[in-house]
């Protein structure tokens, strides 16, 4: 090759410069790769467990203390409150159930120079997949 050829000759990148940065790229993808995948699991979660919640607001009328340790439909809990007409309604509250479990309440005394007062606190947890705690407080001697 003449010398004027070479001057005209432009630098490249070898094969071996391009899998490099491919290589580098590549590693640098993972992990944002990853935190999305977790990401999304995260939100897929609380998209369930918020409508989960929406379902548990069914359960929380103060007739549910009868039901200790069972399992019941949200048309079982609602069937004596409301008179629920249409039958899709009906099979859509009878496809919500949840285990019910009453713990014994708890008597909330403070002490007696406060003067405040007296209150009685009933958990009532609802068992299954995203499980769930409600309390009811009832405030006694004002």
């Amino acid at each position: 090759m003449k010398r004027s050829d070479l001057r005209t000759l432009r630098p490249a990148f070898t094969i071996i410069e391009i899998l490099i940065s491919v290589i580098i790229i590549s590693l640098a993808i993972i992990p944002v790769l990853k935190l999305h995948t977790s990401s999304h699991e995260q939100i897929v979660y609380i998209s369930e467990r918020n409508k989960r919640a929406l379902q548990d607001s069914l359960f929380v009328d103060p007739a549910i203390f009868s039901y200790h340790q069972d399992t019941k439909t949200a048309y079982d809990v609602l069937g004596g409150l409301f008179k629920v007409q249409e039958q899709e309604s009906r099979e859509i509250l009878k496809k919500t159930e949840r285990d019910i479990f009453i713990p014994e309440p708890v008597e909330l005394i403070p002490a007696e120079e406060e003067g405040a007062p007296t209150a009685t606190a009933n958990a009532v947890m609802l068992k299954g997949k995203h499980s769930s705690i409600y309390y009811h407080l009832k405030l006694e001697g004002f």
